[in-house]
């Protein structure tokens, strides 16, 4: 057995803002943490001009915040 094998799909991945290692499960989104955080498309807009990896819900829901009280939502 190569050393290399992963019996997981999916890989672990730093949070592009804060670092926390995250599960990365792009192939099956609606398992993903990231799909927690219910964005607009204005909202994932802003986020994705200002990241471009992947964000832990954590990071994804302060953004959404930040977002809306820069719109006055």
């Amino acid at each position: 057995m190569s050393a290399h094998f992963h019996s997981a799909k999916h890989e672990i991945i730093p949070c592009e803002r804060c670092g926390t290692a995250i599960e990365c499960k792009a192939n099956s989104y609606t398992k993903c943490q990231c799909s927690v955080v219910q964005l607009s498309i204005n909202e994932v807009q802003y986020i994705s001009e200002l990241y471009d990896g992947c964000l832990c819900a954590k990071c994804l829901f302060e953004l959404q915040q930040e977002y809306r009280i820069e719109i006055g939502a």
